[in-house]
């Protein structure tokens, strides 16, 4: 397995620039999941992160208690309540992704609705929550993704899905955790290592220290979501947020809070554009 550096030279010739027949329906369409009333800030910076990534329409899938709390916090995205998980299965039927995690809780619902929404054939990026829920049965997650789904664990994530698979180093282990679950991995740290399921390993070389506060991971999980959903490759997908995250949080520097990271997404857009 050889590594390869993380960088736009990499991804840049297939990222999804909108042309001039563009319009918010052909831009792709984002689904994430939220929380209950009490935990929707983790769902609302993952939707904006998609939305500043330029996916067309973003809808913010929650249950019934928390659509008060999102609607006067969210302008843009939509919001779309759901009752049960086979209500939420229908609801992201049209969806081309959707994150579900951040903020989710570990009960079961959290692994019914991600059981109803593999069922829909969106690009699913499991994260947090979703993640943790299946400590010590990794098994029963893998059953039910895609080779185009993405895994976003930290390390602590990890380790609960993976256990000891780290002794091997981060790279061999993103590597074979990828080759697990039949899906790419990212796992996430100053060095973010980014796996695909067919042996493809990349190495992200602009991580911030700036990075490690809460709600950061929640964006980064919106960001992927947002470029898989204007199908773009998941493996580039999640090699072009990582390393836009990352630019992103340099720019902002000391002092960012989750919140900063989208609203400094076009400036690093502009870049990439114009290079």
């Amino acid at each position: 397995m050889k590594a390869e550096v993380n960088a736009p030279a990499v991804w840049l010739s297939r990222f999804p620039w909108p042309d001039e027949d563009s319009h918010k329906h052909s831009r792709g369409r984002l689904g994430v999941v939220s929380g209950r009333a009490g935990h929707t800030g983790a769902a609302r910076v993952a939707a904006r992160g998609g939305l500043r990534v330029r996916a067309g329409l973003v809808k913010v899938l929650c249950p019934q208690d928390a659509v008060a709390v999102l609607g006067a916090a969210l302008e843009a995205v939509m919001i779309h309540p759901f009752e049960d998980p086979e209500d939420l299965r229908e609801a992201a039927q049209p969806m081309d992704a959707v994150v579900i995690g951040p903020a989710a809780g570990l009960g079961r619902a959290t692994e019914d609705n991600l059981q109803a929404l593999a069922r829909t054939g969106a690009v699913l990026i499991v994260d947090a929550d979703a993640l943790s829920l299946f400590a010590g049965r990794s098994g029963e997650l893998f059953a039910v993704l895609d080779h185009d789904d993405v895994l976003t664990p930290h390390e602590g994530e990890f380790e609960r899905l993976f256990p000891g698979l780290l002794l091997k180093g981060r790279e061999a282990a993103a590597a074979e955790a990828a080759q697990r679950a039949d899906a790419v991995v990212v796992l996430k740290g100053a060095r973010t290592v980014i796996a695909a399921p067919d042996g493809r390993v990349r190495v992200n070389p602009n991580g911030s220290p700036w990075l490690a506060t809460a709600g950061t991971g929640d964006v980064l999980a919106g960001m992927i979501g947002g470029l898989a959903a204007q199908r773009m490759d998941s493996f580039d997908a999640a090699s072009a947020a990582v390393w836009m995250h990352a630019e992103a949080a340099r720019a902002v520097g000391p002092g960012l809070i989750s919140e900063d990271l989208p609203d400094r997404l076009p400036g690093v857009l502009a870049e990439l554009f114009e290079g």
